[in-house]
């Protein structure tokens, strides 16, 4: 008999259960020099244990920030259900949403 998950329904012994994703910020620098890289992990895992796939990096102390994250991974994995913590959350909408073109100021009438 296959086993029984969680909620007492049975899956089959080769499936996993679904895992809950979570977008999170993983520490890679030395001390004093931070730098993180963006995964996708199991929302039940350490901050800094395993991960499904890097999204990307960044590094806080270029000047500007260096942020460098795969879009279109971001949105996949958003799709599926993943919630950003709170840091992503603030990098995406801080470094990779689009800003709006400037307004062009209106010429003066002469």
């Amino acid at each position: 008999m296959p086993p029984a998950d969680s909620v007492g329904t049975t899956r089959a012994a080769n499936q996993r259960p679904r895992e809950r994703a979570r977008g999170h910020t993983k520490e890679a620098g030395s001390k004093k020099r931070p730098f993180f890289r963006v995964v996708v992990t199991d929302s039940r895992a350490a901050r800094d244990s395993s991960f499904v796939e890097i999204l990307g990096h960044y590094d806080p102390r270029k000047k500007p920030a260096a942020v460098q994250v795969n879009r279109e991974r971001v949105d996949y994995w958003i799709s599926k259900g993943a919630q950003p913590s709170d840091s992503v959350r603030t990098l995406i909408a801080r470094h990779l949403t689009p800003t709006p073109p400037a307004a062009e100021p209106a010429p003066k009438a002469v």
